[in-house]
């Protein structure tokens, strides 16, 4: 796909000025024009389900199963969400006026930002290119996607989608690589909206600060798994292994290492074993014949997750759990490690991959400690039943959002705002906090006819102004 630079950049200024007229007139829009929009994109994927499966089975190896429940029914509920909801979203919301403005109405006025950029990653290349594009849509913007070219099937699909269904004034799907991206990011977005690694992220925002632009980063990091001594074994276990090896645990949202109570290990450890096995095999095929089980995206990622196992092995790390892999396939067996020391690889990068690291801890502040002295999570999950212990974990960590005794299922809770905080993220998404995203929240102001509360303080600052004022400040 590269280099497109020669042909891609005339026409993405050319669609970028279009967008930006375009824009303008969709500011006066009323909600049935954007709720056609939204809508179409639901009856173009229910239409075209099978063209979704094979598009993620070719780039990731998805099972459709696994494509259904985590790129194609969070994309739905996103759809049937808005179109229920953005009538009201888009109210003015009416706020009450403070003694010192007594006399005045105001209202919150959601506007559109205007023309807006989605970069959207490839782990979930459909979902989570779609799922802004809907907020965008929504708010009333105009937009400009660019897919991962490292899931190019999924993003000629979503190329395809929005060519059926919008015109380029209205939504444009760039394909391509890194100067694609460069090109892009060159430009004055009213709003960026980006998916991917903190690394890439911190590009992301010094690119949007040349032209003041505003972003939400949806990024990753380390998240962390509690399992306290008052949890249920098998249960946590189950939860854990369906989180960390969904998509052959390419995942933002994934458990990137546990910290199990030392009087849990052992058995936590078999659970976590037996459950990883029972979830993705059956009928005794090995997990690189089982269908459901995903695959490495490409071979520079399959080469760097070997590297994290081989440096936490050589530094001292026991394979609790390891298998085959077949680099000609991408396929990576889950690895399950203990003894991993704190200057691993391991434990320093977002693993990103079917390798989940299990520490012990001997008492609760041991365990937040570790935490505390990493980068704020994209999420913290806590398994257990002491309510006193959840609620000191909870106050005592910062992280994205908090799961307790399950993991990864906030991100399906349409009514929850998602992301991170600092390292993990800028800003939310879903639902009504994705059309806040991408909207302007603006104050409007009608003040009176004739006199006014502010004008007894006007200049000049006679004696009676004065003591006025020192009446109101002893009202505060």
């Amino acid at each position: 796909m590269e280099p497109p630079t020669l042909t891609a950049a005339p026409q993405i200024d050319e669609v970028f000025s279009a967008q930006r007229i375009r824009a303008r007139a969709m500011r006066s829009e009323p909600a049935t024009r954007r709720k056609n929009r939204i809508g179409s994109i639901g009856k173009w994927i229910k239409a075209n389900r099978t063209a979704i499966h094979e598009s993620l089975y070719a780039d990731l190896h998805k099972p459709s199963a696994e494509s259904d429940a985590t790129e194609i029914i969070p994309a739905l509920t996103e759809v049937q969400h808005t179109l229920a909801h953005l009538d009201d979203w888009m109210k003015p919301r009416k706020v009450d006026a403070p003694v010192t403005l007594l006399g005045t109405r105001s209202v919150i006025q959601y506007e559109p930002k205007g023309v807006c950029l989605i970069i959207s990653p490839w782990n979930y290349p459909f979902n989570l290119a779609v799922g802004p594009l809907i907020s965008a849509l929504a708010a009333g913007n105009t937009a400009m996607v660019k897919p991962s070219e490292f899931a190019p099937h999924t993003a000629s699909l979503i190329r395809r989608m929005v060519e059926e269904l919008f015109t380029p004034d209205e939504v444009m799907v760039f394909e391509g690589g890194p100067n694609v991206s460069q090109k892009l990011l060159s430009l004055p977005f009213d709003h960026i909206f980006f998916t991917g690694s903190p690394a890439v992220g911190k590009i992301v925002m010094k690119a949007a600060a040349e032209n003041l632009s505003s972003v939400t980063l949806e990024l990753g990091g380390k998240s962390p798994v509690l399992v306290t001594p008052s949890a249920q074994v098998s249960m946590a276990a189950r939860r854990i292994a369906v989180a960390k090896f969904i998509n052959n645990g390419q995942t933002c949202l994934a458990p990137d290492y546990v910290l199990v109570h030392q009087s849990l290990f052992s058995s936590f450890i078999e659970a976590l074993k037996n459950e990883t096995l029972r979830l993705f095999t059956e009928n005794g095929k090995s997990l690189e014949e089982s269908p459901h089980y995903a695959r490495i995206v490409n071979q520079r990622h399959f080469q760097r997750l070997q590297h994290l196992i081989e440096d936490a092995v050589n530094r001292g790390a026991a394979a609790e759990l390891a298998g085959p892999m077949n680099d000609a396939r991408n396929f990576m067996h889950p690895f399950i490690l203990s003894n991993v020391p704190e200057n691993a690889l391991l434990m320093q990068e977002e693993i990103f991959g079917p390798v989940l690291p299990v520490l012990t801890y001997n008492n609760l502040e041991e365990a937040l400690q570790l935490i505390n002295q990493k980068p704020k999570p994209l999420a913290l999950y806590i398994f257990g039943s002491d309510k006193a212990e959840h609620n000191k974990i909870i106050a005592e960590t910062s992280s994205g959002a908090v799961c307790v005794n399950d993991c990864a299922i906030h991100f399906l809770h349409i009514n929850l705002p998602f992301g991170g905080v600092n390292h993990s993220g800028i800003g939310k998404a879903h639902g009504f906090y994705g059309f806040q995203a991408f909207s302007n929240e603006k104050p409007v102001l009608v003040q009176r006819k004739g006199l006014t509360t502010v004008s007894f303080f006007y200049p000049p600052y006679t004696q009676k102004v004065k003591q006025l004022t020192n009446w109101l400040i002893r009202l505060f």
